[in-house]
């Protein structure tokens, strides 16, 4: 409660929060959907926003609100999952790297600065046509997940070799201190804000590249997601046949998904980094 409380006194995190919040709601209430989101003309087609469809209804008979319940609840979902694989990869690299060294972190860096020099957009792009047939939720946080850590590998892997030489590191050592200890008590205070803000911002690069390959014709259409979505209404036309609800209510999730993990992630790397909490506690 501690923790929450000093959080939310910071207005960025407060307001990125609440949004957030507000997102995860909206997928909960997918579970109380009366519309199964995979079937058509369920609901007269086109109608504009009313009290009995509040983001009105679209080309495929659709009820544009509950259907986007779905997609919020994909989108995170996958995004969750993505970000959580790259980050179990990317920490484990840079924490070999950087406390090994030698052979050990020239082969990851090698194999690292190779995913970062790559056109990565143009290899998810080819190794998304491979499996096109059998794209799913799963398939496609894998695919994302195990090709968005190289980055945040080797900013984990900078921050370890400085603490590598700092002082309490040769002091754990000649007193006997095991690697995994000094790891899991001493370097993870200096980790995890990367660890958090860069799973936060991960987060949001998946849902933008979701909404990328749903554009491009890449995903599985099927699946509600906010790219899916999308794609139905660039389909269809919509803003040409004057269906603005349709196609403004995913451009409108995605902005304000994108707008409070950014927030989140300011405001959870300011209150881990051991800086900030020194200067938190020199000030009371």
């Amino acid at each position: 409660m501690k923790t929450l409380r000093e959080l939310f006194r910071d207005a960025r995190f407060s307001i990125g929060a609440t949004v957030f919040l507000v997102l995860i709601l909206l997928a909960l209430l997918s579970f109380f959907s009366p519309y199964d989101p995979m079937e058509w003309r369920v609901v007269p087609r086109d109608l504009p926003p009313s009290w009995e469809h509040l983001l009105g209804t679209n080309s495929k008979g659709q009820d544009v609100f509950w259907q986007m319940t779905f997609a919020v609840r994909n989108s995170l979902t996958l995004a969750l999952f993505a970000a959580a694989l790259s980050r179990v990869i990317a920490v484990v690299v840079g924490l070999l790297a950087g406390y090994h060294g030698g052979i050990v972190d020239r082969v990851l860096m090698f194999i690292s600065d190779g995913f970062l020099v790559m056109p990565l957009f143009l290899i998810i792009v080819m190794l998304a046509m491979l499996v096109r047939e059998r794209m799913n939720i799963a398939t496609l946080a894998i695919l994302l997940g195990v090709l968005g850590w190289a980055w945040d590998a080797r900013l984990i892997r900078s921050q370890v070799l400085s603490l590598r030489e700092r002082e309490f590191t040769y002091t754990a050592l000649l007193s006997g201190t095991p690697t995994y200890r000094l790891i899991f008590n001493e370097y993870s205070l200096f980790i995890m804000p990367l660890v958090f803000s860069t799973l936060i911002n991960n987060m949001a690069w998946v849902v933008g590249m979701e909404i990328t390959l749903a554009l491009i014709g890449l995903t599985n259409p099927d699946i509600p997601t906010l790219g899916a979505m999308l794609r139905w209404a660039v389909s269809y036309q919509a803003m040409l046949l004057g269906l603005w609800w349709w196609i403004l209510a995913p451009i409108g999730i995605s902005i304000a998904l994108f707008v409070s993990l950014y927030l989140v992630s300011l405001g959870i790397s300011e209150y881990l980094d051991p800086r900030a909490r020194i200067q938190r506690v020199g000030v009371r």
